[in-house]
């Protein structure tokens, strides 16, 4: 008979741990307005450090971004129409250096070159659609962080989005996100109206509570409150003044009525703040400080029509050099991400961040071309844009926009994706759902190559040894297929004999950004991920070896802890 209603003691303990977190957030988000901040710990919100998230919906193939080629059982023999091969002018296993960047002059494609852009690291390499990531990553402001995922992994979309998005894995519940809980003991949910702000359809989880109101917004153009459009912008001082007005009328001491007259002030405040942003298509002006790309021209950083994708306008309308696909997804995902990074830069807004879709390529997933190419492509030019917008047009920018508040020393970009795809390709040339991927880490503060005597930005993708991540010493990659001799499973088939095995944890990548870029205290980071309470068992913090109840079952895993990513 089941047990239905046993707690054994570690439970308990676990349970605990996660009751007293949301007890603590409690108190800090019921605290008035004015005592909130005063109340606070740490420099969250307050030393100038911002965070922009971009979740990639879907589960992206991370052993098709970043390339074990120097792994053997990394062949056709599992990836018949998914691999990408070896160009064989090139040494992978050269001593450390900086990433190929492959050109394109003249009319020549774009991404003209079909094989593994060869990291630097002597072992990995990245697919050749994200070869705009050779610039980020040889300047030191790329983390690649391989192996990427948590315990009992979940192959369900909906249940895995949530547990990336909630910071509790295997917990269904709670539809609180790790970013609200940033912002609540920040203080800044009931005094900042744009603490944290969402471009996509809808809020995500990340953002999601029951103390904050957090703004999300679908376009920032059509941003609207009560069903009256733009009514700052507009200049309709009639419908304006009903609201102004309707804000002083005094209500009764129920609840949630404070809350909700919190979050209808912190709209139109909010609607105030973005009629001084220009979100429009005409004003996206923002081009490289380059003729990217070997060509005659500066590219548009953020590719939202034909126009403005890569040289193609510049090259007789070719489609063979623009640097993005050109579908509607990618143009809309482009716009929000602009959206996003004007957001940022203009005002006190912390974190901001939207969504891509499309990651579930079940269905001929292709190689060097293709779907998957095609995203490829979107997560490469994302972060070039996004590094040379801050650069240019931000902050200390080589040609600053009035009034910018950010510079790209002050940002981190994170891109987070819910689980790995299957190490062997499907019957249908596509990838299936799995366990362990790559999460993207960029910024002026991330330590990549070059930087602190770093050798190598890759973390989580090399057997150890020289070229190596330290991380990569403590918990190295297996190369080899399933079931080989001294019955020890390749890394790629660690997990039941086809899915990539993890060695770190999702929350200490997000832990690390949150306490040493965004400013929280230790104390605020178990609240916020309530698994470093817990480091006997979860090992977030320094690593260890994971075991039974809170892994797989009979499954021990070692994993890193936070990995070294930050100046």
């Amino acid at each position: 008979m089941p047990y239905i209603n046993t707690l054994t003691r570690r439970d308990f303990i676990h349970r605990s741990l996660l009751g007293g977190a949301g007890l603590g957030l409690a108190a800090l988000a019921n605290v008035p307005p004015f005592a909130a901040r005063a109340l606070a710990e740490g420099s969250i919100g307050l030393n100038g450090k911002k965070l922009l998230f971009v979740f990639l919906r879907g589960g992206n193939d991370g052993l098709g971004s970043l390339l074990p080629v120097q792994d053997s059982a990394y062949s056709s023999a599992i990836r018949t129409n998914t691999l990408i091969a070896k160009d064989g002018a090139t040494d992978y296993s050269a001593t450390p250096g900086i990433a190929d960047f492959p050109t394109s002059p003249g009319g020549t494609a774009t991404f003209n070159y079909a094989n593994a852009i060869r990291l630097g690291n002597g072992f990995a390499a990245l697919h050749p659609s994200l070869k705009f990531l050779a610039p980020v990553y040889n300047a030191g402001d790329l983390a690649l962080i391989h192996r990427v995922g948590y315990p009992k992994q979940s192959r369900s979309h909906f249940d895995s989005q949530n547990y990336w998005e909630n910071g509790l894995p295997n917990n269904n519940v709670s539809k609180e996100g790790i970013l609200y809980r940033t912002i609540i003991e920040s203080g800044l949910a009931s005094t900042s109206p744009l603490s944290a702000v969402s471009v996509q359809s809808a809020l995500p989880v990340l953002l999601r509570g029951s103390g904050a109101a957090l703004t999300n917004l679908t376009d920032p153009l059509r941003y609207d409150l009560l069903g009256v459009p733009n009514i700052i912008s507009s200049g309709d001082i009639k419908a304006t003044n009903a609201l102004l007005n309707a804000q002083s009328t005094p209500f009764p001491d129920k609840k949630s009525r404070a809350f909700l007259s919190l979050q209808y002030d912190g709209l139109l405040k909010t609607l105030s703040i973005f009629s001084s942003i220009n979100f429009t298509e005409t004003g996206n002006t923002y081009v490289d400080d380059v003729n990217t790309d070997g060509g005659s021209n500066p590219y548009y950083l953020f590719p939202t029509s034909q126009a403005k994708n890569g040289g193609y306008a510049f090259n007789g309308n070719s489609t063979a050099k623009y640097v993005v696909d050109q579908s509607s997804s990618s143009t809309s995902f482009f716009a929000g991400l602009k959206a996003a990074s004007l957001i940022l830069n203009h005002t006190d807004a912390v974190i901001a961040g939207t969504e891509m879709g499309g990651f579930d390529t079940h269905d001929n997933q292709g190689g060097a071309t293709g779907a998957h190419a095609n995203l490829q492509q979107r997560i490469g030019w994302a972060l070039y844009g996004l590094r040379k917008y801050f650069q240019i047009y931000g902050r200390l920018g080589s040609a600053p926009a009035s009034g910018a508040k950010c510079a790209w020393s002050d940002v981190v970009v994170v891109l987070l994706t819910e689980f790995g795809r299957t190490t062997i390709e499907n019957t249908s040339r596509g990838t299936d759902h799995a366990e362990a991927g790559v999460m993207f880490v960029a910024g002026g503060g991330v330590k990549g190559v070059g930087k602190n005597g770093r050798v190598t930005g890759v973390v989580g993708c090399h057997p150890g040894g020289t070229g190596a991540h330290l991380s990569d010493t403590n918990v190295p990659w297996i190369s080899g297929p399933a079931n080989q001799a001294g019955s020890v499973d390749g890394s790629m088939f660690g997990i039941s004999d086809r899915y990539l095995k993890r060695s770190v944890d999702y929350r200490s990548v997000l832990g690390r950004v949150i306490r040493d870029h965004l400013g929280a205290t230790q104390n605020q980071l178990n609240r916020i991920i309530p698994g470093y309470a817990n480091e006997a068992q979860e090992h977030l913090l320094t690593g260890g070896t994971v075991t039974t109840p809170i892994e797989s079952s009979g499954v021990n895993t070692p994993i890193i802890g936070e990995p070294d990513i930050l100046v």
